[in-house]
C-alpha cells in the first residue's frame, strides 16, 4: 500500500498512542465547548465520526502506519473486552429483550444483502468492464471476493476460512483485504454520521424508536440514582473488574480454542476455533452476569464512562488502519466493493421501510455483519453506551452464520463469474 511518504514519520507506538490521545482529547474538549462555532460544527459532524476519521488522515498522509502499529491489536484484545464488561454491567437485559425481533430481522436482511450483493456486483461490473472481474485459477477475482464475503458476514476467522476453502492467490488476497477494510470503514463512517441524525431518519422510516428510548432512559435514571464522586479505590475496582474479566477471557480462550481445533476442527465453520470469538463471548457473558450482582453498583462510580473511554481508543485505532488513498491503486476492485455494499444497503433500507424499523436496527444489523464484534458495539454505543451489548450479541450471531453464508455467496459468485 503506497503512502505519500515512503515510510511513516512516527513508528514508535508510544508516540502514536500519544498523538491519538491528544486527538481524542481535542475532539471531546471542542465538542463540549460553549463557542458558537464548535456548537454549530458538532450539530452536523458527530464527535465519534471525527474520532474515527482523523486517525485515518494521519495514516493516509504517511504520518503513522496502521499496518505496522500494534495499537489496534492491543485495543481489540485488551481494551475491547474490558470495555464490553464495563458497558454491560448496568444493562437492562429485560429491556433489550423487549426491543423485539426487528433487530434480528435487520441483521438477517444485512446477511442476505451481502450474499446477494457479491454475485450481483460481479454481474453489474462485468456488463461494462469484464476485465475487472476476470482472471483464472488462483487469480480469479471471484475467489478473492469470497474472502470479503467471509469478513463481511462474521469477521477475520470467517475470512480465513474462505481463503482456505477457495484458495485465492496471495497477491489477490492482499488486494481484497484492502478493499474489505476501506469499503467497510467508509460505510461505518456513514453509520456513525447517521447515529447523530437518527431521529430524522426514523421519521423517514416511520419507525417507532420508543422501545430503544425507554431502555436508554431507564439506564440513565439508574445511573443518576446511584451516581457518586468516585474515589481512587472505586476507579481501581472498576479497572480491576474490566481487565480481570478480560484476563479470565484470555485464559478460557487460550484453553478452549486450541482444544476444539485439536478435538473437533470441523467446528471452525462456527468460529469456535477462534480465540478472539471466545474472548468476546466470555467478556459479554461475564458483564451480563455481573449485572445481576452488586457489581452493578460500579456504574455509580463511572463503570460505563471508563468503558466508553476504552471504546473510543479502539475507534481511533480502527480509523488508523484506513488509508483512503488505496482506492486509487485498484479502482476496479473498489468499484466491485462499492457496488456490493450498495446492494447490502439497499436491501437493509427496503426491509427497514417495510417493517418500520428504527435506524438503530439498520446500523447495528449491518455492522454486526460487516464489522463484527470489534465495531458493532462502537456503532451501537454511538446511539447510547447502554446499547453496546445489542451490537455484540448480533455480532456473535454473525460468527455462527458467517462461514455457511459466505460459502454460499462464494458458490453464487463462481456461477456468475
Amino acid at each position: 500500500m503506497t503512502l505519500l511518504l515512503s515510510s511513516p514519520v512516527f513508528t514508535n507506538d508510544a508516540v502514536v498512542f500519544g498523538i491519538l490521545m491528544l486527538l481524542l482529547a481535542a475532539i471531546f474538549v471542542t465538542a463540549h465547548s460553549e463557542h458558537p462555532f464548535w456548537q454549530k460544527f458538532y450539530t452536523y459532524v458527530p464527535s465519534l465520526l471525527l474520532c474515527y476519521f482523523l486517525p485515518s488522515i494521519l495514516n493516509s498522509a504517511g504520518l503513522v502506519s496502521g499496518e505496522e502499529s500494534q495499537l489496534y491489536f492491543v485495543a481489540s484484545r485488551y481494551m475491547l473486552p474490558a470495555s464490553l464488561v464495563l458497558l454491560t454491567i448496568s444493562i437492562d437485559l429485560k429491556g433489550i429483550v423487549n426491543l423485539g425481533p426487528k433487530a434480528v430481522i435487520m441483521f438477517i436482511a444485512g446477511t442476505v444483502g451481502i450474499v446477494i450483493g457479491g454475485p450481483l456486483s460481479i454481474l453489474i461490473v462485468s456488463s461494462f468492464a469484464p476485465d475487472i472481474v476476470g482472471g483464472s485459477g488462483p487469480d480469479a477475482v471471484w475467489r478473492g471476493l469470497t474472502t470479503v464475503a467471509g469478513s463481511w458476514i462474521g469477521g477475520g476467522a470467517n475470512q480465513t476460512a474462505m481463503y482456505e476453502v477457495f484458495g485465492p492467490s496471495d497477491d489477490l488476497f492482499s488486494a481484497m483485504i484492502t478493499v474489505d477494510v476501506i469499503v467497510a470503514n467508509i460505510w461505518m463512517a456513514f453509520l456513525l454520521y447517521g447515529a447523530g441524525v437518527s431521529e430524522k431518519l426514523d421519521r423517514w422510516f416511520k419507525a417507532d424508536a420508543s422501545a430503544i428510548t425507554e431502555v436508554r432512559k431507564k439506564i440513565e435514571e439508574y445511573r443518576n440514582s446511584i451516581a457518586e464522586i468516585p474515589k481512587l479505590k472505586d476507579t481501581m475496582t472498576v479497572v480491576a473488574v474490566g481487565f480481570g474479566v478480560t484476563a479470565v477471557g484470555h485464559v478460557v480462550a487460550d484453553f478452549i480454542a486450541p482444544m476444539i481445533q485439536e478435538q473437533a476442527p470441523y467446528l471452525s465453520k462456527f468460529s469456535l476455533t477462534s480465540p478472539f470469538f471466545w474472548l468476546i463471548v466470555v467478556a459479554t457473558t461475564a458483564g451480563l452476569l455481573l449485572s445481576f450482582t452488586r457489581a452493578r453498583e460500579l456504574e455509580g462510580v463511572g463503570a460505563s464512562r471508563m468503558g466508553s473511554l476504552l471504546l473510543y481508543i479502539l475507534v481511533a485505532t480502527i480509523g488508523m488502519k484506513m488509508n483512503v488513498l488505496a482506492i486509487f491503486e485498484s479502482p476496479g476492485l473498489f468499484l466491485v466493493g462499492f457496488c456490493w455494499m450498495l446492494v447490502h444497503v439497499l436491501i437493509l433500507f427496503v426491509v427497514a421501510k417495510t417493517i418500520n424499523a428504527p435506524f438503530f436496527f439498520i446500523a447495528v444489523g449491518s455492522q454486526a455483519n460487516v464489522g463484527g464484534a470489534a465495531s458493532a458495539p462502537i456503532v451501537a454505543s454511538a446511539f447510547h453506551p447502554a446499547l453496546a451489548p445489542v451490537g455484540v450479541l448480533l455480532a456473535v450471531l454473525g460468527y455462527a452464520l458467517g462461514t455457511y453464508a459466505a460459502w454460499f455467496c462464494g458458490i453464487l459468485m463462481q456461477m456468475v463469474a
